[in-house]
């Protein structure tokens, strides 16, 4: 009987407003029973409760009965269910995971909550509320972003605190190489034989490299944000991510994904728009969990422990900052 689903969703229609009844309760359903933290083989009757508390603290008619007419029962820890909102909209308080942006963008991602000299900030990147550079300290954070709908003052949560300039790779007078340009010279001939307008030059590019695209801000009042992350939860600890670290993140336009970390000791170069690339040394490199939107989302492990901060992506790769180089760069903590 155990195994056999027909005959357990028909017993749990009859048991379903019982189990419903007891203390804490919040579903019920037909799913595989989980002993020693492993999902079984044996399907039960699942009770979902807002917290586990020991028999003892239960009186008879709360207590799930361990099988109910051969069925076995199971018994998860699932917290309070609620109605999700949208990520684009406004949230007060103000979790991880949900649209933020600097007044004069489109919007990113809240990241989470850090502390400077014993004060909660918010964490993103650079270009999401410093606009790749081009804010200044004491500008309007707004929640949601623009693009979703934030507007000054009516949205304004919070105000840039302090942010890593990017640096960006500025082109050199043309290479001396004499290959490169006997490549140049024949591209340049074959542009005049077909009467092309096109003509190609050499140039050197040069540029130090970032760590991070990173920048925080002073929420408005404490009341404002909160220390969760939407779909995560609390943030336990930091910790390092290394090759095969399992990871997720809680973003404004893909909300919650998870992957895996494929590459360490990363250098890669990124494209900011408007012709401009700037490289990063000591990245993380997952696979495809973001798109446009999710920058600024705190990366995380299975433990719940913050290990980076995600700023830039592909189709089919996300790269991350380690954030023991933002925490350190900014001078921050948790």
């Amino acid at each position: 009987m155990a195994n056999n689903l027909v005959v357990i969703r028909t017993a749990l229609k009859e048991t379903a407003p019982k189990l419903q009844a007891c203390a804490n309760v919040v579903a019920t359903g037909v799913g595989y029973k989980i002993s020693q933290g492993k999902r079984s083989s044996d399907l039960s009757m699942v009770c979902s409760v807002t917290k586990k508390v020991s028999a003892a603290k239960l009186s008879a008619r709360d207590l799930v009965p361990a099988t109910i007419d051969g069925i076995p029962t199971d018994v998860v820890q699932t917290g309070r269910i609620r109605a999700l909102q949208s990520r684009t909209g406004k949230h007060r308080p103000a979790p991880g995971g949900v649209s933020i942006g600097h007044r004069d963008i489109t919007a990113g991602t809240l990241g989470c909550l850090v502390k400077k000299n014993g004060r909660h900030y918010i964490l993103s990147n650079n270009h999401v509320l410093a606009n790749s550079n081009d804010a200044e300290r004491g500008d309007a954070i707004l929640q949601p972003g623009p693009i979703d709908g934030g507007r000054f003052p009516d949205d304004h949560i919070a105000d840039l605190e302090n942010f890593v300039p990017i640096t960006f790779r500025q082109p050199e007078p043309p290479s001396e190489c004499p290959t490169a340009r006997g490549v140049v010279a024949f591209l340049n001939a074959i542009c005049r034989v077909v009467y092309s307008n096109t003509r190609y030059q050499i140039v050197n590019i040069r540029g130090q490299e970032n760590l991070v695209d990173a920048a925080i801000a002073r929420p408005l009042s404490a009341s404002g944000v909160t220390e969760g992350i939407l779909e995560i939860g609390t943030i336990l600890d930091s910790g390092e991510a290394g090759l095969g670290t399992a990871v997720k993140k809680s973003g404004r336009t893909t909300g919650l994904t998870s992957g895996e970390i494929l590459q360490v000791d990363v250098t890669v170069d990124v494209q900011y728009g408007a012709g401009q690339v700037a490289r990063f040394a000591d990245q993380l490199l997952a696979g495809p969990m973001s798109q446009g939107g999710d920058s600024g989302s705190a990366v995380l492990d299975n433990d719940n422990r913050l290990v980076g901060l995600l700023f830039a992506g592909s189709d089919n790769t996300t790269i991350i900052n380690r954030i023991g180089n933002v925490f350190s760069t900014l001078g921050l903590s948790l």
